[in-house]
C-alpha cells in the first residue's frame, strides 16, 4: 500500500493533483480541504489511500493524517463509496465532520450534496463509537464555525493545548465584539483571555 507520495506538484486542480516523484506521476484525488492546504507549487508530501477495483485503481490524497484516517473510516460504511467520502471531506473539515458524527448531528451532514437522511443516519451509528474511542469529545453547544479565521485560531488553540469547549467559546465570545480579526489577532485575544 502507498502510505503517502512525496514530490514535487506538476499539477494541481481542485479534485486532483499530480505529483512527479523520481520520474513517475502520481495522478491523486484529493478533497478541496486538501486543495486549500497543499502549496500551488514545489515539493509536497500527501497522505495516501489506494484503492483498488475490478475496473479502477486510485490514489486519494491527504494534506493531513487526521483527514486521511477520516476517510477511511468514512469509506468502511456501507453505501459510502470513495467520491461520496471525498464530497464530505470536501465540504467541511476533519473537525467539522467528527463532531457532528460525535454529536449525532445528522442536519449538519444533510447539508453535504449526495447524503440524504439514511446516509446520515448510517455514518453516525457506524462511525460514533470509533470516533468516540480515538478521543473525539461530544459537545453537546458544538456550533459549527464555518469562518475560516474562527477555523484556524480554533485549531491552532486546541494545538497550544486549550480544552476544545472552552477555546471555542473564548473565540464565540470575542468574535461577538463585531471586529474583523486577522487569526493572529484573534489567537492573541484569546490567550488574553484565558
Amino acid at each position: 500500500m502507498i502510505t503517502f507520495v512525496k514530490g514535487n506538484l506538476i499539477e494541481k486542480n481542485p479534485a486532483y493533483i499530480v505529483v512527479d516523484c523520481s520520474g513517475i506521476g502520481y495522478f491523486i484525488n484529493i478533497s478541496l480541504q486538501t486543495y486549500s492546504q497543499i502549496p500551488d507549487s514545489g515539493e509536497v508530501k500527501v497522505y495516501t489511500h489506494f484503492i483498488v477495483r475490478e475496473d479502477a485503481h486510485s490514489l486519494y490524497g491527504f494534506a493531513t493524517k487526521a483527514e486521511k484516517d477520516l476517510f477511511g473510516h468514512l469509506i468502511s460504511v456501507s453505501g459510502v463509496g470513495p467520491n461520496t467520502a471525498r464530497m464530505i471531506l470536501s465540504s467541511m473539515s476533519a473537525a467539522e465532520i467528527k463532531s457532528a458524527i460525535v454529536n449525532n448531528n445528522t442536519s449538519a451532514l444533510q447539508n453535504i450534496k449526495g447524503i440524504g437522511s439514511k446516509s446520515a443516519q448510517r455514518i453516525i451509528v457506524d462511525l460514533k463509537d470509533k470516533l468516540e474511542k480515538e478521543g473525539v469529545e461530544r459537545d453537546e453547544n458544538f456550533k459549527v464555525i464555518n469562518n475560516t479565521i474562527q477555523e484556524e485560531a480554533l485549531s491552532a488553540l486546541v494545538m497550544l493545548g486549550f480544552a476544545k469547549n472552552s477555546a471555542l467559546k473564548v473565540i464565540e465570545s470575542i468574535t461577538k465584539k463585531g471586529h474583523n480579526y486577522t487569526v493572529e489577532e484573534l489567537i492573541k485575544e484569546a490567550l488574553r483571555s484565558f
